[in-house]
Parts: structure tokens; sequence; C-alpha cells
């Protein structure tokens, strides 16, 4: 397998030996029976069948094995008495290429992949939507205290307004006042002095 820039499945098998070929065309087979509303492409180079595109099963062929991965503890201790006859290693399930392929334990381990994914995406959801849901109060909280603060600054300056008109009316009514007594001032000095002179 020279080649490492798959574009398709296809393009991956067509490198494969033609008996590595032909039992990894079984292999996708049982995959995709299993899994009718996956996707099916290229991931880390190897073939994989992707739901909602999140990785639901990896296979790959190699000199005198294939393996599917990954090999969740939950695969793993699900089929363990089917698994028994097989290599696990790191999360990967190795079968021989030189004994028949199980294609039913292989459908139910797809079967049971896409359980995981589907709970893990309904599990990320629910966690995007909680981080919107407090975005969207926080944000609520914010735009409420600004109004708040535009209120207040708006009375403030309501405030301030009525405060100046009042001080205005004040200073003119005093004003006013000072006027009158002055003139009454006058008009009394006058009222003296005639008084005076008379």
């Amino acid at each position: 397998m020279a080649k490492t820039d798959f574009k398709s499945v296809a393009e991956y098998l067509a490198t494969l030996p033609e008996d590595t070929r032909a039992t990894l065309e079984r292999v996708r087979a049982a995959i995709r029976q299993a899994l009718p509303q996956a996707e099916e492409g290229i991931s880390y180079q190897i073939p994989a069948f992707k739901l909602e595109g999140s990785a639901v099963i990896y296979f790959a062929g190699w000199k005198e094995h294939y393996s599917l991965y990954p090999a969740t503890h939950e695969v793993v201790s699900s089929f363990a008495r089917e698994l028994a006859g097989y290599e696990l290693r790191k999360g990967t399930i190795r079968f021989p290429l030189s004994k028949p392929v199980p294609t039913r334990l292989i459908a139910g381990i797809a079967k049971l992949r896409a359980q995981e994914t589907v709970a893990l995406l309904s599990e990320r959801r629910a966690k995007r939507s909680k981080v919107k849901t407090k975005t969207k109060a926080t944000a609520k909280i914010k735009t409420t205290a600004k109004n708040k603060t535009k209120a207040t600054a708006k009375n403030k300056t309501k405030a301030t307004a009525k405060n100046k008109t009042r001080a205005t009316a004040k200073n003119k009514a005093t004003a006013t006042a000072e006027k009158t007594k002055a003139k009454t001032k006058v008009t009394a000095k006058a009222k003296v002095r005639r008084a005076r002179a008379n």
C-alpha cells in the first residue's frame, strides 16, 4: 500500500492484494448492511463509516490481518465471548485474513458503535444547548443591566434638568423679589424726601 492520499474507499481497496480486497469487501458490506444510514468515506487514510459527520467505525487491511477500530470498552465487554479468538490491542480488533469473515459479529459491533456515537452526539448537543441557554441568559442580564444604567442616567439627566429649572425659577423669583424690594425702598425714600421737602 504505497499510496496514502485516498479519496474514496474504492480507491483504498484498489491498492490491496486481491485476497485482502475481497475480504475487506465482505467487511464493508457487513458494516453497510448494519448501518444503511451511515456515510462511507476515508478518515485517517483508512475506510470509515460516519453518522452526522462523526466516525462510527473504521476498518483497514494489513499483510496478515484486517482490523476494526475503535474497540471501545463497551464493544469489548458486550462481545467478549465472540471476540475471545481474536487479538485485541489498544482499541483495535484484529481478524486474521486466513479465517472466514465473521459478518454477524462485525455487523453487531457496527450497530453498537452507532449507538455509542448517537449517544455521544446527543450529549454534545445537550451541552451546546446548555451553553447557548447560559449565553442567552447572560446576554439578557447584560441587556437588562445596560437598560437599567441607561434609565438611571436618563433619570439623573431629567432630575438635573428639573433642578436647573427649579433653580432658574428660584433665581428669577429671588431677582424679582429683590427688584420689588429695591423699588419699594426707592419709593419709600422718595416719600420721605417729599415729606421733608414739604
